[in-house]
């Protein structure tokens, strides 16, 4: 957030304020990667913006964050060589006179020779306990103390207790230049519990207070409230005209209100039409092409309108894979202090363009990072009153599997914006293997509600949902998000056919009718393997004179959405006509089996099978990707045109539609291994 602000700032698209981006973080949350492992990027672009308040209790939910050794200094090492200030609250004023009257050093040698395990100790056990073991090491210090009661030792604050040097801590945070700020506030967990829980393991799962310990508690902090109070366990308000109300009513009037509220302005922007994409939806003449590169002629259509500036593509160092290399020099990569450099590929045209108003968030090798970029994107709306419109790029594979927490969390802040999930597919990325083959994402997008997941065939289809989309996010202020898969395999793609535009927003459509028949069987197909299906379709009619109809299922996740909201509606309206899933609308006439591919696990297409009862054969590539070409990889994972047409003979077969001899001996011809293994299995 602290740097996309200042993004903002340098495009000229907010003006520059003096707002802060406050993080407060748990030292045990920091041994979490996704704490600590980008602090290098606020120090290398002079953050002053952003400050972390790390609570250091020295306490995780089972035992100590390091008990032989100390949180603190290891936060603060991490810090300072980050490049951040550092600034440690770690002693409260009551021990002010004691360091002052130190003339030996030895009670900051004694503070740093205790590891935290034994400072968990020191607030558990008493002021006796800390008077023999802390202070007991050296006489020197043991005469320090000597006017001291046990009692006043066990109360020498931490300084995160302090308010005074709290408050002077963030002053000081507030007005450091320069670079981001890291308050380390030693704590006690539970402090203000006494024996209940104040330092012990168990405060976390700790609930509630006996009647001694709320009197105590009372004691401790000098709470004027009477005996009843306390044995009632009332809760405590001053008086209407005290200075702690007039206090509490004055900054609550300065924030905005007693409750916090999440009140965004709506936006107002009116989407492009279609017609800004029309070289897209024209097709490609025959020419061969991805939808990788389909999605980057969208993304320069879009750049050319009115929207262009607000929209913020975001990339994790593999722009060049997906062919976006010509956005570097037309709308420059985000440096917040320019290029200071000769880029080694000047010469070319399309050299590696760094500029301080530079549109692109040219991320590196981390998903993380860049989808902490997508999320200060895609809340902007809500956060600066800016509405941006991000897309963040990146190797499908390494998207929901990966970070999969951090979009739950971007739908759970109603995020906008499309994530386009490239080189997608289990085998249409060629010869990478297992690490890179996704065949899983569109179930893991399944899981956010939010999220509006896609995978289109054609370049129109695309086009379409990316226009549906602005108008859905940001024109009618609808609270979704989109994930779309894109391809790099290369093949025609054609015009737009007449009146799809709804089946490809709402999840299918009937791309080609059988010819001269009426189809016996429907083969449903998404992304690349639609074009199997296609050629399926050929050897079904010429090689058995079986007719079949050819659909484009652009999302499985929106139909089975739809259905259940459709059937919802009809439990709850029992006295009213029946409505119909826009399946079932799509399908009304079409007979026969249901034959559907796609490059993803069979239980994508199975999502809809509750509204194909006995229909319905899933094909997918269930199992671990392997190195192979195209080929190769879809007759292994059986979601090639012989493997559809196979599988459509075999069910029409056991549905008494065809001869099971003739549909045995097809196998054969189709080059399908009746004994060979499940390649899930392998």
């Amino acid at each position: 957030q602290a740097r996309f602000m200042r993004y903002l700032e340098n495009r000229g698209i907010l003006a520059p304020s003096p707002r802060k981006v406050w993080a407060f973080l748990g030292d045990g949350e920091t041994d979490e990667p996704e704490s600590l492992g980008a602090i290098t990027l606020p120090a290398r672009e002079k953050l002053d913006n952003l400050i972390f308040v790390i609570n250091c209790n020295l306490q995780r939910l089972d035992g100590p964050v390091r008990g032989n050794s100390s949180i603190i200094q290891e936060l603060e090492s991490a810090f300072r060589g980050a490049g951040w200030n550092v600034i440690k609250v770690i002693w409260g004023d009551q021990w002010d006179d004691l360091l002052a009257r130190d003339t030996s050093g030895l009670l900051v040698k004694r503070m740093g020779e205790v590891v935290d395990g034994e400072y968990q100790n020191y607030a558990v056990r008493g002021g006796a306990y800390v008077r023999k073991e802390f202070f007991g090491k050296y006489p020197e210090l043991l005469d320090l103390v000597r006017d001291y009661s046990d009692d006043e030792l066990g109360r020498l604050r931490r300084g995160g207790h302090d308010p005074k040097k709290v408050y002077n801590a963030y002053l000081r945070a507030i007005e450091h230049k320069g670079q981001p700020t890291v308050i380390l506030a030693k704590t006690i967990k539970g402090y203000g519990m006494g024996e209940a829980g104040e330092g012990r393991n168990v405060t976390h799962q700790q609930k509630k207070l006996n009647e001694q310990e709320m009197e105590n508690f009372r004691r401790r902090f000098e709470v004027p409230i009477p005996d009843k109070a306390v044995h009632t366990t009332s809760f405590y308000r001053p008086p209407e005209d005290s200075q702690e109300m007039k206090y509490l009513r004055r900054r609550r009037e300065e924030l905005g209100g007693y409750l916090p509220a999440r009140e965004p302005q709506p936006i107002e922007i009116k989407a492009p039409g279609l017609e800004v994409f029309s070289d897209t939806i024209a097709g490609s003449s025959g020419r061969e092409a991805s939808t990788t590169s389909a999605c980057v002629a969208i993304l320069k259509s879009l750049l050319k309108t009115d929207l262009g500036k607000y929209v913020v593509p975001v990339v994790p160092d593999e722009a060049r894979t997906f062919g976006m290399e010509s956005l570097f020099r037309q709308i420059g990569i985000y440096a917040s202090q320019g290029q200071l450099y000769k880029p080694v590929d000047r010469e070319m045209i399309l050299y590696y363009k760094e500029a301080k108003d530079g549109q692109i968030l040219q991320e590196g090798i981390t998903e993380a990072g860049s989808m902490a970029s997508f999320t200060a994107a895609g809340t902007a709306y809500s956060n600066y009153g800016v509405t941006m419109i991000p897309f963040f790029i990146y190797y499908s594979m390494f998207g929901f599997q990966r970070i999969g927490d951090l979009i739950w969390a971007f739908g759970d802040a109603r995020g906008k914006g499309f994530l386009v999930g490239g080189t997608a597919g289990r085998t249409t990325l060629a010869g990478e293997g297992l690490q890179h083959q996704d065949g899983h994402s569109h179930i893991l997008s399944s899981t956010v509600p939010t999220c509006r997941s896609y995978d289109p065939a054609y370049a129109y289809e695309l086009a379409v949902i990316v226009q549906d989309g602005i108008r859905r996010m940001y024109q009618e202020n609808e609270n979704h998000f989109y994930y779309l898969t894109v391809y790099n395999e290369n093949y025609a793609q054609p015009a737009m056919p007449e009146g799809v535009q709804e089946g490809i927003l709402r999840g299918i459509y009937r791309y080609r009718a059988a010819t001269g028949a009426k189809a016996s069987v429907q083969l449903f197909g998404s992304g690349p393997i639609l074009n199997e299906a296609l050629r399926a379709q050929g050897l079904l009619a010429d090689k058995f004179q079986i007719p079949a109809d050819v659909w484009s299922v652009t999302s499985y996740n929106q139909l089975r959405r739809d259905a259940l909201e459709v059937e919802r509606w009809n439990r709850l309206h029992p006295a009213q006509t029946e409505r119909k899933s826009y399946l079932l609308q799509a399908l009304e006439g079409a007979e026969g089996p249901v034959i559907a591919a796609t490059d993803y696990m069979k239980v994508v297409a199975d999502q809809i099978a509750p509204w194909l009862p006995g229909r319905l054969v899933s094909l997918g590539t269930d199992g671990f990707g392997r190195s192979d070409n195209r080929q190769y990889l879809r007759k292994f994972f059986e979601v090639n045109a012989e493997s559809i047409a196979g599988y459509a003979l075999a069910r029409l077969a056991r549905d008494g539609k065809f001869d099971a001899g003739k549909a045995q001996a097809a196998m054969r011809e189709l080059g399908l291994d009746p004994d060979s293994a499940d390649p899930a299995t392998l």
